[in-house]
């Protein structure tokens, strides 16, 4: 595991740990960000630790077509309860995933700086955010990075309503020509939805393709 510092560069991915952190440090710059996400890294940490650079082996993906979409979500948008958009509450998704209580954590990695690079990056057309609604209330989302190139890294989703991230993902997957979504790292509800693990070296001829 590298140290970064002012410099823009990170060290090759096969640097990582087993664990996936690749490097500690640097800053969260348009630039560094950019850099990352083309090289198939990507930041987490907490609150009260220094940033930490991930490049897992295996990585977690979903491929669109493999989507699995149960009877009963189905249903749940055929009944077309939620109304789904794309990019028109950015910055109240990202705060809301940011404050949403998980399941074994006490914090949270998505602090103001995260979300000051986030929507800058935002700004510049390459974090996108996904909004479900209910009488016009905010009630899930998600948003991630799409660098143009049929990748979209999921970084966050939120739910205050049961199936509305859930709605939100599968009608954005289901209505995009993406050819990988990047989930990063194994989740239960990602793996329910179709995610499967795929080797670094895969994952990157993707990113490079």
């Amino acid at each position: 595991m590298k140290f970064l510092s002012e410099k823009l560069w990170f060290p090759e991915v096969t640097e990582a740990t087993e664990d996936g952190i690749l490097a500690i440090g640097g800053d969260l710059s348009v630039a560094r960000l950019l850099l990352a996400y083309r090289s198939g890294i990507f930041p987490w940490f907490e609150t009260d630790e220094p940033i930490l650079w991930w490049s897992p082996d295996p990585r977690f993906v979903l491929f669109p077509e493999k989507l699995k979409v149960s009877k009963s979500m189905r249903q749940v948008l055929r009944n077309k309860d939620f109304e789904v958009t794309v990019n028109t509450a950015f910055n109240e998704v990202i705060t809301e995933c940011a404050i949403a209580k998980r399941s074994g954590q006490t914090g949270t990695w998505i602090t103001r700086n995260m979300i000051k690079a986030y929507t800058e990056l935002h700004h510049l057309g390459y974090a996108k955010s996904v909004e479900v609604w209910n009488n016009d209330q905010l009630i899930g989302g998600l948003y991630g990075i799409d660098l143009g190139n049929g990748i979209f890294t999921g970084e966050s989703m939120f739910a205050k309503e049961s199936n509305a991230s859930k709605v939100g993902f599968i009608s954005f997957i289901q209505n995009s020509e993406y050819k990988l979504v990047d989930c990063q790292v194994f989740t239960n509800h990602l793996a329910s939805l179709g995610a499967e693990e795929m080797s670094r070296d895969e994952f990157l001829k993707y990113i490079k393709g």
